[in-house]
């Protein structure tokens, strides 16, 4: 049994309370876009959920790239009405091509146990390592002897990514540091950097749709698009089902937001925040992004809005 927490999030105007008790009007954190130890986050699932209650983020999607363990490793968990929050939203973030480029879409609010999502987790999981295979054959060919068998036993349960190439790398003294082995062998435009595995966005976004989730374009500007470019993007993304953008990821100016803002508004997208957190570090944000005023738009965090009287699904402690 979960615990009912009052709503406190700002509505569509900034101007009403979720669920219209406007005695509970405050604005609080939220984060649609974190990543945990399941995918290529540093932290483990409940170790996310502790920093996230801690930072006071009233919402919280566990993102993990072509996972979705990272969620269910702390939805499983019944606290037995002990919970705190914050209010946990399904989450993932899914490699796919579009126009021959690798971006990433968010799914929000899915049924991960839908056939449909099951299909494309399964896809995604055999995706990665064949990958993975591709990478290690070519590390091989670089004379480092062993790639794959020694990035999947840093992987452990995690999703197989380039990171753990960089962990083996980094343990068996090939390169000094995890920015030296992207540097030289796995970042953008090295050996290493292999594409060719991921589905299409539109096959993506109908997995997430399928599941009864809102498929989001994570962080739009990260993919350094011309304006017309980002524009074909969104049509084709909305073509296939997508309903909503990320207008803050990380660090990110005014400008960029206000860009990103003026992107929505012309499309009528519903919008999300996320701080993209994989670990703590001197330029890595914090989880908790606060809800901006929307002036006209939709946040996407209204679907879960609590309306008065109905249990939601909280974090446990």
């Amino acid at each position: 049994m979960l615990r009912l927490l009052p709503c406190v999030f700002v509505s569509r105007l900034g101007r009403r309370p979720c669920g219209g008790r406007a005695s509970s009007v405050k604005i609080v954190l939220i984060d649609f876009h974190t990543h945990t130890a399941a995918s290529d986050g540093a932290l483990s699932p409940r170790d996310l959920v502790a920093l996230a209650r801690e930072r006071q983020v009233g919402m919280l999607a566990i993102t993990d790239h072509d996972t979705v363990a990272g969620y269910q490793a702390v939805a499983s968990d019944d606290p037995g009405g002990q919970a705190q929050g914050p209010q946990l939203i399904a989450g993932v973030e899914f490699s796919c091509r579009w126009s021959g480029t690798t971006i990433h879409i968010l799914g929000l609010g899915m049924d991960c146990d839908h056939p449909a999502m099951r299909e494309g987790l399964d896809w995604l999981h055999t995706a990665r390592i064949e990958r993975g295979r591709k990478i290690a054959a070519r590390l091989e060919a670089l004379g480092f002897a062993g790639a794959l068998e020694g990035a999947l036993a840093e992987a452990g349960q995690s999703q197989l990514g380039r990171p753990h190439f960089s962990a083996w790398m980094v343990a068996r003294g090939h390169v000094a540091d995890h920015n030296q082995a992207f540097d030289k062998y796995l970042g953008q435009g090295k050996t290493g950097d292999v594409k060719a595995f991921w589905p299409e966005m539109a096959q993506v976004v109908g997995w997430i749709v399928a599941g009864g989730g809102v498929a989001v374009i994570a962080h739009p500007l990260k993919y350094k698009f011309t304006r017309m470019k980002l524009r074909r993007l969104v049509v084709d993304f909305m073509a296939a089902g997508g309903s909503a953008i990320e207008i803050a990821s990380g660090y990110q100016t005014a400008d960029q937001s206000e860009q990103l803002r003026r992107l929505a508004t012309e499309f009528s997208l519903e919008v999300s925040v996320g701080s993209d957190y994989h670990r703590d570090g001197p330029y890595s944000p914090q989880p908790g992004v606060q809800a901006p005023v929307l002036e006209g738009l939709s946040g996407v965090w209204e679907r879960w809005c609590e309306p008065a009287g109905n249990p939601v699904r909280r974090a446990p402690r």
